[in-house]
């Protein structure tokens, strides 16, 4: 018998059959001879004891034999049921590879197959029937060390539309995001599903939908839930951060204009997307050498994306110097009814403040002629868009045109990378939402495009939150996360026609980024920690590891 040199375990340790099926502790074919033996896995294994490098092996040469990406998704998802640590050291090691299975594009796919891929459950579904009761329901998560919620109540998903309580997949990959490339450890991540019904007809006789299968609640009734949801999650998990994440228009920045003064919460969709947007921009200003106040955008889309863009753009250019007003001046936003401008009277108040005096133009060709921006952002979820017009007006008027084609999925983008440095002569300047490969144009020029996706924000920004126990999240934080960012792209980067830095650097662009949002919770009275002799010695001692 072997020397017990494992330190004492808790009481309520699982063994055996128990731990093999737990996939926060299951370690497989890698438990040694001796935990084996002590924790009564001796015969439940396969006689060889694995090093996690081959079980990654394996991992790797399953994976590959896939053949698409739907396939791939569900795979990864049964390796995260069963063995955790496993899962996000094949993601970690391998980001470029999997972060697109896991998130976008391929969890769009997902959350729309969702009743028909479900496998095991995984975070909270709390629903419209659970109204008085969602603190109780909150407790009977089993990780009481939850310190990130990431909820939707699914009716935006990406580009999707209303997806009811498929969207659950969007709180998933967040959150294994949130592990995969900042470290914040999987118990202190809790996805969850706020089921208010939907009204999506297809869903609704779908006889393997998931979800209530009622029409989506709206109005008094609906913010009560809200309300409940809220107040239930300070209850049960002190100090928790919440990410609203795919919220629609109508709701989402209500919601935040609601909660974001009285609990620590941000929405990715407004707020998130707008730091990565702004980072690509600094970003490019490095090629171009322009300021950026001397800038006229152009946003495709009016709503959480458009909005969180233009507002943040504005805070950066008042720091470049211009005033508030001067700054709003400069950002624009087309519609569904064309350029949005003042004399129209049927805007949302979102749009209000990007309303500029202008004649009415219909369509966004039409608007790029008029107002020659240096440039152009799709947030719309309108593919295509970005045509050979667009882009060759947008290339006439700008010697290095600034194009942004961010709506996801793939499907949804404004224009693929090949149509953007094609039809500009490679003078474009480019990012997307959904990743592209590298284009090669007839004369032998290379490019690289990066995703400009909210991965190297939120991620880094929600570890810092956590571990200073931010009371707040400000707009401060995000414009800091952004600068941050752009920092990160090298001179190699752009010579490449990258304007992020590449998701293998994404663990330690977070920890940079996470260290600066810290110091600001810091110093503006936020932080619920006394400010520690090294911040970023800190931050990183906190990154969790998944090797064994």
């Amino acid at each position: 018998m072997p020397k017990r040199s494992l330190p004492p375990l808790p009481e309520w340790y699982p063994r055996g059959a128990a731990l093999l099926r737990d996939p926060t502790l299951n370690k497989g074919t890698a438990f040694s001879d001796e935990e084996r033996d002590i924790l009564g896995l001796r015969g439940l294994l396969p006689p060889h004891v694995a090093t996690q490098d081959e079980q990654l092996g394996r991992v790797l040469e399953n994976f590959h034999r896939l053949e698409t990406p739907l396939s791939k998704y569900i795979m990864l998802e049964s390796l995260l049921d069963r063995n955790e640590a496993l899962f996000f050291r094949v993601v970690m090691d391998h980001p470029d590879t999997m972060m697109p299975i896991i998130y976008t594009p391929t969890v769009g796919l997902a959350c729309q197959e969702f009743g028909h891929i479900y496998r095991r459950p995984r975070g909270l579904f709390i629903t419209a029937a659970d109204r008085g009761r969602m603190a109780q329901v909150m407790r009977n998560w089993p990780h009481r060390e939850a310190a990130m919620i990431v909820v939707t109540d699914g009716e935006r998903i990406l580009g999707l539309g209303d997806l009811g309580a498929n969207g659950m997949g969007i709180p998933m990959g967040k959150l294994s995001l949130y592990t995969a490339c900042a470290g914040l450890h999987p118990w202190k991540c809790l996805p969850v599903m706020l089921d208010v019904g939907t009204n999506n007809e297809a869903l609704l006789v779908d006889p393997l939908y998931l979800g209530l299968r009622q029409r989506r609640m709206a109005g008094a009734e609906y913010d009560e839930i809200i309300e409940e949801f809220i107040q239930a999650t300070q209850r049960v998990f002190p100090g928790v951060i919440l990410q609203f994440e795919d919220f629609a228009n109508h709701n989402a920045f209500r919601l935040l204009r609601r909660y974001r003064d009285r609990v620590s919460c941000f929405n990715d969709d407004i707020q998130g997307t707008a730091a990565v947007a702004v980072a690509g921009i600094l970003s490019a200003l490095r090629v171009t050498g322009k300021t950026m106040s001397g800038q006229t955008f152009l946003c495709l889309g009016a709503g959480e994306a458009a909005t969180g863009i233009s507002d943040l753009l504005v805070n950066a250019m008042v720091e470049d110097g211009i005033d508030e007003a001067s700054a709003r001046a400069r950002c624009w936003m087309v519609d569904s009814k064309g350029l949005v401008v003042a004399s129209r009277g049927d805007l949302a108040g979102h749009k209000r403040p990007y309303a500029h005096v202008h004649a009415p133009v219909s369509d966004f060709i039409g608007a790029v002629k008029a107002l020659r921006p240096t440039a152009i952002i799709g947030v719309g979820a309108t593919p295509g868009t970005f045509d050979e017009d667009v882009v060759r007006e947008m290339s006439r008027i700008n010697e290095r045109p600034i194009i942004f084609a961010l709506s996801n999925p793939t499907s949804k983008a404004e224009c693929t990378a090949q149509q953007a440095y094609q039809w500009s002569d490679g003078r474009a300047l480019y990012a997307s939402g959904s990743p592209f490969d590298a284009v090669t144009l007839p004369d032998g020029r290379h490019f690289v495009p990066r995703q400009g996706n909210n991965s190297y924000i939120f991620p880094g920004l929600g570890l810092a939150l956590v571990v200073v126990g931010a009371t707040r999240v400000t707009d401060t934080m995000f414009l800091a996360a952004a600068r941050t960012l752009a920092r990160c792209t090298t001179q190699a980067d752009l010579d490449q026609g990258s304007l992020f830095p590449p998701l293998s650097a994404v663990r330690d662009v977070s920890a940079r980024i996470a260290v600066d949002v810290a110091a600001i919770a810091l110093r503006d009275g936020l932080a619920s920690i006394e400010q520690p002799a090294d911040l970023e010695q800190t931050i990183r001692a906190d990154m969790y590891d998944p090797r064994y």
